[in-house]
């Protein structure tokens, strides 16, 4: 197996110093509702906070993306990162992408004990490109989804909430 190009390597160490760093850094973790609604609070503001999103909250889609969807194809990547922006429109959620990832065990992956590296390049670089499109405003195949499960598992409380569809192999709420 050839190993990776000395660039592609120190890419990888710089995102995930990135990730850890900046979700590490977001501020306390809230409890959420499964009963949030979609509703959104002063949407200007919030729109504001997604437009001003930086290199740090790019990282933690990113991040998000790759554990989360990795390998569901590009509308499923594309799905699980407008869950976590329509979260941060959301009054029910932190208001910043990084403190939406990092937000308690919302994603299985941040509470499964396994570390948490980027190690696959050419998923890595997908998934912060989606991370990029969705926080420039690339349309939201989800039309407002808060809340998303694998099509394998069964949907228990979720199937209390709007269901919107099917993308990438999850199944996703409102």
């Amino acid at each position: 197996m050839p190993r990776p190009a000395p660039v592609v390597r120190a890419a990888s160490g710089v995102a995930v110093l990135l990730i850890v760093a900046n979700c590490t850094a977001t501020g306390p973790v809230t409890e959420m509702s499964r009963h949030a609604s979609p509703t959104s609070v002063a949407p200007e503001a919030v729109e504001s906070a997604v437009r001003s999103a930086g290199p740090a909250d790019v990282a933690c889609l990113a991040e998000a993306i790759y554990f989360e969807a990795r390998g569901t194809g590009k509308a499923g990547e594309s799905a699980v990162a407008h869950v976590v922006v329509n979260r941060v429109r959301s009054p029910s959620f932190p208001r910043s992408v990084c403190g939406v990832v990092a937000d308690g065990c919302q994603f299985s992956y941040r509470c499964d004990g396994r570390p948490d590296a980027l190690t696959e390049a050419s998923a890595r670089d997908r998934a912060f490109r989606i991370a990029e499109e969705v926080i420039e405003g690339a349309p939201d195949i989800t039309r407002g989804a808060l809340f998303f499960h694998s099509a394998r598992m069964e949907p228990g409380w979720f199937s209390t909430r709007p269901r919107v569809g099917t993308f990438g192999g999850n199944i996703f709420y409102r």
